[in-house]
């Protein structure tokens, strides 16, 4: 999929740039201005099979901007414009342009020890490993506290320091959850108050932060997502006035923060890295996180497959909101992800996208996935080698197959999701793996 990028100075230019000749819909009312795929010369007839793998995938909402206009929008079944939809965990980006907000009006520096603003003994850590947890941290998922247990709960007595801050990458929950006290305390604001001071009156946005459990959930219309989506488009700046006017904080948030996970920014995942990794893993995977999609692309990724991708060198923004059709409930569903572009690139004339697509498909298969007592890989060319992984980067099993197909026995490994890494001459592919109660 690389022939569709433009050179490396070029998509750095529309990163840190601002996007060009874009259109921002009023902020009240439903009124916005659309582009019709006919008058962008793109493929018209692939936007069913487009429709027809998103239904097939459960979602409820889908919107695409060019340029700021609406060239697509579906809604499926009972779902519709005005329905309301949690974002799940791409409300983390919201969450990281906020905190870039407080900063910028001098009620916070994300240098600063969490301490300053939670007060201490907000973890079970000691005093001094506490102190050395900083705001910087909780963006970067980088606290160095333990995620394996009650990943979610922000008491003091869930929160263990491991090892040193900025030493270990984690997608760890309630680091992140625990940026909210953090804006409150430093702003004097409930976190839904500066919400909709901050964002909500200047882009027009609707929404809400809803407590379930230990998080705090986001909740909104279709369009609101994409209102936020062109914001970060423009790099903060909504039809001529500025919502976040730190250029270098927006740059922050959209670029590598740390080396440990090249593919995370300030709670937004990013992709075209040459190595990533995934929640509830230390594997390090080689490649760009989703293949298919564009290199410059910066997503907001939620549980369900709740995406905001913004793509700076074609002006694009992508919503989809709804269910994840698989029962793997992944925190962070990628694949998911990429397996909307070929269909959307098909729909933008590049006829061989559903083709490469589905030789990527056909190139390597797992099942069942779940699994109980052993898996079936097979393959399009000889395997090499399959390698089950822990979650933490450990190697269980290891099989040299010399064949296309082989029979995988999981019966030793405990209930649980693992990483299953299949190479063969053309491809090394990566998936999580889920083995069920035996």
């Amino acid at each position: 999929m690389q022939t569709r990028f433009l050179p490396l100075l070029f998509i750095l230019f529309s990163v840190h740039g601002f996007a060009q000749n874009l259109y921002f819909p009023p902020t009240s009312g439903n009124n916005w201005d659309t582009l019709s795929p006919t008058s962008l010369g793109w493929c018209t007839d692939q936007i069913s099979p487009l429709y027809q793998f998103l239904n097939d995938n459960d979602t409820k909402a889908f919107i695409l901007l060019k340029d700021g206009k609406i060239v697509l929008e579906k809604y499926f079944g009972t779902f519709t414009q005005d329905s309301v939809w949690y974002w799940a965990s791409a409300g983390k980006s919201v969450t990281g342009f906020l905190v870039g907000k407080a900063q910028e009006e001098g009620y916070l520096s994300i240098q600063d020890p969490t301490s300053d603003y939670l007060g201490n003994d907000w973890t079970s850590c000691t005093p001094t490993e506490e102190d050395q947890i900083t705001v910087w941290n909780q963006l970067t998922m980088t606290s160095g506290m333990d995620d394996s247990d009650q990943a979610d709960c922000t008491d003091d007595t869930c929160l263990h320091c491991i090892t040193n801050p900025g030493e270990r990458w984690a997608y760890h929950n309630a680091p992140y959850t625990l940026l909210d006290g953090v804006i409150e305390n430093a702003t004097g604001s409930s976190l839904n108050a500066y919400f909709n001071q901050k964002l909500k009156v200047p882009t027009g946005m609707t929404g809400l932060y809803i407590s379930i459990g230990y998080n705090n959930v986001l909740y909104s219309k279709p369009r609101s997502m994409a209102r936020f989506g062109l914001l970060m488009l423009n790099n903060g700046i909504w039809d001529g006035t500025p919502v976040l006017d730190d250029t270098a904080y927006m740059n922050a948030m959209v670029n590598t923060s740390q080396q440990l996970n090249k593919a995370y920014g300030y709670l937004w995942w990013l992709n075209g890295k040459t190595d990533y990794m995934i929640p509830q893993s230390q594997l390090v995977l080689n490649g760009s996180m989703m293949p298919d999609a564009p290199d410059d692309m910066f997503s907001a990724i939620g549980k369900n497959g709740q995406f905001l991708n913004i793509v700076p060198n074609q002006n694009l923004v992508m919503v989809r909101m709804g269910r994840e059709s698989t029962s793997t409930n992944y925190l962070v569903p990628t694949q998911m992800n990429n397996d909307i572009w070929p269909y959307l690139d098909a729909v933008m004339c590049n006829s061989t996208a559903i083709e490469e697509q589905k030789n990527f498909e056909n190139t390597v298969q797992v099942y069942p996935n779940p699994a109980v007592n052993s898996v079936q890989i097979q393959a399009n060319t000889p395997i090499q080698q399959v390698i089950v992984y822990s979650l933490t980067g450990k190697e269980l099993l290891r099989v040299l197959p010399a064949q296309n197909q082989t029979l995988l026995d999981v019966s030793t490994l405990p209930a649980g999701v693992y990483l299953t890494q299949v190479q063969t001459q053309n491809a090394v592919i990566t998936q999580q793996l889920v083995i069920t109660q035996q």
